[in-house]
């Protein structure tokens, strides 16, 4: 064995990998991206579900944006009102402050109060259903279809099907929003979590085509409007819609329902 050789080939291979180090720490700092610290620490308190409730690309893309000045630092529908504070704390202003807000599905058309106008046995998801000829097995082409579009959406086991209507459980619920894109219907709407008094219809049928499909529907008879000393209940295309940041949770308009179908 050639120890000149062995001695000459460990030094070409010890220069070489120090050059080539070399070469990478130069190529290092003049190629490195600068990473905003504020970026980083304000993705540290990201929960990190990646959800896209905030309207952002996942958790980086809202960090990056909060970072930027482009995005509230309460944001995160996740995190809610504590991250909020955290955030605003490392961008050094104050939190917006925002109302916590949870998922609400607008009908209370549950298996024995709704008719049923034929015997669906196609696919169990309401967007295919919703092609089919009257959508589903339910006569109220407003209501809720019961397939669970709403329900595969969630990423949270914040809403399931009961009786044949989709039920949010308020307390799971981080208002995403992907619920309230799944479902065709348009039924779910992101309302406060302190909202005492919602309508549970969404027929815009006058009243009795209403009744006539389901026994748990707005008629459209306008009493509810009629009490409600905050102007904050008014009729939308045959249904009643309460505006919550008038609503001062009396309790009127519920009392005077005669369907009973505002919480």
């Amino acid at each position: 064995m050639n120890i000149t050789g062995i001695i000459i080939a460990a030094v070409i291979v010890g220069v070489t990998g120090i050059i080539v180090g070399m070469l990478l720490g130069v190529a290092s700092e003049k190629f490195k991206v600068e990473v905003d610290e504020k970026e980083v620490l304000v993705r540290a308190e990201l929960p990190g579900n990646n959800c896209g409730g905030c309207g952002f690309p996942g958790c980086d893309g809202l960090a990056k944006a909060i970072a930027q000045g482009t995005a509230a630092v309460d944001a995160c529908p996740v995190g809610g009102a504590p991250v909020g504070a955290k955030i605003a704390a490392i961008m050094g202003v104050e939190a917006g402050g925002s109302e916590k807000k949870v998922a609400f599905v607008k009908c209370k058309g549950t298996c024995d109060k709704t008719r049923t106008q034929y015997n669906y046995y196609g696919i169990k998801d309401c967007k295919m259903a919703g092609v089919v000829p009257g959508a589903g097995d339910k006569a109220c082409s407003y209501g809720c279809m019961g397939f669970g579009s709403c329900v595969a959406a969630c990423q949270f086991d914040a809403i399931h099907v009961v009786d044949g209507i989709a039920v949010v459980d308020k307390e799971k619920c981080v208002a995403c929003g992907k619920c309230v894109a799944a479902c065709p219907q348009h039924l779910i709407d992101l309302v406060p979590y302190k909202a005492e008094h919602l309508v549970q219809c969404n027929s815009h049928d006058k009243g009795p085509a209403v009744k006539a499909k389901c026994d748990n529907g707005c008629i459209g008879c306008t009493l509810c409007t009629k009490q409600c000393e905050f102007d904050a209940i008014h009729m939308d295309n045959n249904v009643a819609v309460i505006d919550y940041e008038k609503c001062t949770n009396c309790g009127k308009c519920a009392a005077k329902c005669p369907a009973k179908i505002i919480l």
